[in-house]
């Protein structure tokens, strides 16, 4: 039976069997000693210079072995244990070994944290990279953080339930992914943005109390912090106010912190509160930085301070160069905002799902003081940055259908996006509201790290390209042929879209 690497401490004089990868391969005259590394950790073993057969055997591996290894444990010599790993005063000496696979030279050196080796050599060879005790912790931690979450809310009642991944696309916020259909030609699905509208339908559903983690896919430009798909924890509850869900979220961080990060210290419970308007003209950012020891060298990297940032506006002012003029009826809105040109559009702050406070209801309705709605979002920061955002929802028809109005979306528009919504809000929609935690960024900023993709098994680029398995690619043409497509030469045209800066698109060369 295999033995693991750190169990080796309570076997002493016992025969166990390792399995593992070579770290380290030490030649001290006669002896020969390695270091075998398994999920758990590393075991010293030595080759006594009794067993010539064996000492040759061992002479030739190499780093990134895999190997097999009988022995028996025993106490490290006086003046030789090593305090740094929690097996450290013993070691296997070994009587039997194995070569179950031999490696090429690694293509880049893993005994480090790997911080000084280029990032696209480590993405090429991610596979290798992940070997590596930082890289291991960090992917350990994620899964434990992903079971503690699912067993909080558990106990909290909610249901773990999957929601498609292919959809249809609606304005969200960002660029959708599209995935072309080859049973209906010419139509398209969409990944998900985000599980926003299939959760707000289980709401309708009677679910009541609802979670996931979900991936969620978004065609923008990417950042330390962002990726082409990533990760949330998705929540939603029926028939509670926007405190409910607060107190749910800030429980659920607070234990996990407690549990599975004791090192570190929250600098307030309960979490402090900041209106958007007092973080912009404080901070200048709605996302601030609240840690009190924080110089400029960063500070205590073991402190987090929370803090939920509240009434945001629900709608700005975009331009919008190719939608020229307002909607009917929005020309003399009654904004406080500055006079509407004829290149200015409204957009959602947030998503257009969330409810306005109750006292701003009537002016929704009747699109009036629209830059002065204050809507139900709430985000909750870390350290300077938004690891979660949710509000209450529109749970009436008629509000919603407001909302898009007010963005200047024509009715035919409207029905064809979110008629599904509409109609399934007029079945008898419960008031509900939720939260969506970023957990990359979670993770991130509970691991120290710099970036998501140091937390993140198989990341992108910066500019969204796979570089272990070469993506994306170029499809072959039969495939084009079957979904109907047909890549023509083309010459790139650049085309203003407003609030998402520009989009190229082609057309066929005459």
């Amino acid at each position: 039976m295999r033995t693991l690497s750190q169990e080796i401490a309570g076997k002493e004089g016992k025969e166990v069997m390792l399995q593992g990868w070579v770290e380290v391969r030490r030649d001290h005259g006669k002896l020969i000693f390695i270091d075998l590394r398994d999920r758990s950790g590393i075991a010293q073993v030595v080759f006594p210079p009794s067993d010539k057969e064996l000492i040759e055997k061992a002479g030739h591996l190499r780093t990134e072995w895999v190997i097999e290894i009988t022995g028996t444990v025993q106490k490290r010599p006086k003046g030789m244990e090593n305090p740094k790993i929690s097996n450290g005063i013993y070691e296997v000496s070994a009587t039997k070994l194995e070569i179950l696979n031999e490696a090429k030279t690694p293509p880049l050196e893993i005994t480090g944290d790997g911080t000084d080796i280029n990032e696209e050599v480590r993405m090429k060879y991610r596979y290798v990279d992940l070997r590596r005790t930082r890289m291991q912790k960090n992917i350990r931690r994620r899964h434990k953080v992903i079971q503690f979450v699912r067993n909080f809310l558990d106990k909290e009642d909610f249901i773990e339930i999957e929601t498609p991944i292919l959809g249809k696309s609606t304005p969200e916020g960002a660029r959708d992914y599209l995935v072309p259909s080859r049973i209906y030609p010419g139509k398209f699905y969409a990944l998900p943005q985000s599980p926003q509208q299939y959760k707000q339908l289980l709401m309708v559903a009677g679910m009541e109390r609802y979670f996931q983690i979900a991936r969620c896919f978004r065609d923008e430009d990417t950042r330390g912090d962002r990726q082409p798909e990533f990760t949330q924890m998705d929540f939603e509850m029926s028939f509670v106010t926007r405190e409910d869900v607060i107190d749910v979220n800030e429980r659920a961080l607070i234990a996990l912190v407690e549990k599975l990060y004791p090192e570190k210290k929250i600098q307030e419970k309960p979490f402090p509160r900041i209106s958007y308007q007092e973080a912009m003209e404080k901070y200048g950012t709605d996302r601030p930085d609240l840690r009190k020891d924080n110089p400029p060298a960063g500070g205590d990297p073991n402190l987090l301070a929370f803090c939920w940032v509240i009434d945001f506006p629900f709608f700005e002012r975009v331009k919008d160069e190719r939608n020229p003029e307002p909607a009917e009826g929005l020309k003399s809105s009654g904004s406080t905002s500055s006079p509407q040109t004829s290149r200015d559009v409204w957009t959602f702050t947030h998503n257009p799902f969330s409810a306005p406070k109750p006292e701003f209801i009537s002016d929704l309705l009747t699109k009036k003081n629209i830059g002065g709605i204050i809507t139900t979002q709430y985000d909750v920061v870390l350290n300077g940055w938004e690891i979660g955002g949710g509000s209450i929802r529109n749970h009436q028809p008629d509000a919603l259908k407001a909302v898009f109005e007010i963005m200047g979306f024509e009715e035919k528009r409207i029905q064809n996006n979110f008629g599904h919504m509409l109609e399934a809000l007029g079945s008898g929609a419960p008031p509900h509201g939720g939260i969506a935690w970023g957990l990359d960024r979670l993770m991130m900023i509970l691991e120290n790290e710099p970036n998501i993709r140091e937390v993140i098994a198989f990341p992108k680029t910066g500019d969204g390209r796979d570089l272990m398995m070469d993506g994306p690619s170029e499809a072959r043409q039969e495939q084009l042929k079957e979904l109907h497509l047909k890549i023509a030469p083309t010459s790139e045209v650049e085309v203003p879209t407003g609030a998402s800066g520009k989009i190229k698109f082609t057309t066929d060369k005459k």
